[in-house]
């Protein structure tokens, strides 16, 4: 009954959403009545044991986002400390605010005084919003997450827009007291709701998706302020087959995070992993190659075993 009742429920969910593509092709951001919250279903697991993969990471979560079914999850609903993984809202939000990557944002002095991982912004310069988005992404630079926080609405207002934006989107495991995800008491999310960021992002900021999946960006000095030269952090890009982004994260709490897109032969995964520090990388390969050697919708039962 468990299993009809399952199947019943993903067929209504295929039929009311459409599958996510990574097109990267313009979009348009929904009016909150409208918000895709992106239900993610367990019937794969319910009916597929999960192998036993060496996954270091304390939470990791897999999800097929064509057929919105999860793969392979181990404690995906607690909260814990995400590192840079947060900056996924905060581009979100600094996009909603500014309207425009070609917005000029003038850097707080505060910003530049946030450490550890920085863009090397220096106080008065002015970027766009598009150019500290390379700082946040690549370099993952706490400094381009502060002074995206400061620069267009003030702090304490950017820090209520993230949680309202996580409230909105469907966030249930998430809060946020800061931009760049430094450790804090009561900063958190959830391996789910980083799985739904990362399909949220795509299909409706594709933009912040192809900064996301750059590897390395020149930015010219001009009047206004320095060369920058940001270096994607993240190795998936130059060594898995059909990546395509998304960010990594550090930190004491949090340990090594991975948050991962990839495409291969028209399929779309993207994997979780937080808490395995040395290991993060190698655990979202793993997981992703363990993703893409199944195929949900065409063998979403068992293999029967053979007679005795």
């Amino acid at each position: 009954m468990l299993v009809a009742a399952g199947l019943l429920t993903s067929s209504f969910v295929a039929a009311k959403r459409q599958a996510v593509a990574f097109d990267l092709k313009r979009a348009t951001t929904p009016a909150p009545a409208d918000f895709d919250h992106f239900d993610f279903s367990n019937l794969w697991l319910a009916t597929n044991p999960q192998p036993n993969l060496p996954i270091h990471g304390q939470a990791a979560y897999l999800v097929d986002l064509d057929s919105r079914l999860v793969l392979w999850a181990r404690d995906p609903d607690t909260s814990r400390a995400p590192a840079s993984l947060t900056k996924l809202i905060t581009a979100m939000v600094a996009v909603d605010d500014a309207g425009s990557l070609d917005r000029t944002v003038k850097v707080a002095q505060a910003a530049t005084q946030i450490t550890p991982s920085v863009m090397g912004l220096s106080s008065g310069e002015r970027l766009t919003v598009r150019q500290l988005l390379d700082g946040l992404f690549l370099d993952s630079g706490n400094d381009a997450a502060e002074a995206l926080a400061r620069g267009i609405v003030p702090r304490e207002r950017f820090i209520r827009q993230m949680n309202q934006k996580a409230a909105s989107i469907g966030l249930t495991a998430s809060h946020f007291v800061n931009p760049s995800g430094l450790d804090a008491p009561g900063h958190g999310m959830s391996a789910h709701d980083l799985a739904h960021v990362a399909a949220y992002l795509d299909k409706y900021y594709p933009d912040l998706a192809a900064i996301a999946a750059t590897k390395d960006v020149a930015i010219t000095a001009t009047s206004s302020h320095k060369a920058f030269y940001p270096h994607n952090l993240n190795r998936l890009l130059w060594t898995y087959p059909g990546a395509t982004g998304l960010k990594t994260g550090l930190t004491d709490s949090a340990g090594g995070c991975m948050l991962a897109t990839a495409t291969r032969n028209g399929r779309h995964l993207v994997v979780v992993v937080l808490n395995a520090t040395g290991h993060s990388t190698d655990d979202a390969a793993m997981l992703l190659d363990y993703g893409f050697s199944v195929h949900p919708l065409l063998n979403l039962w068992p293999v029967p075993l053979a007679a005795a």
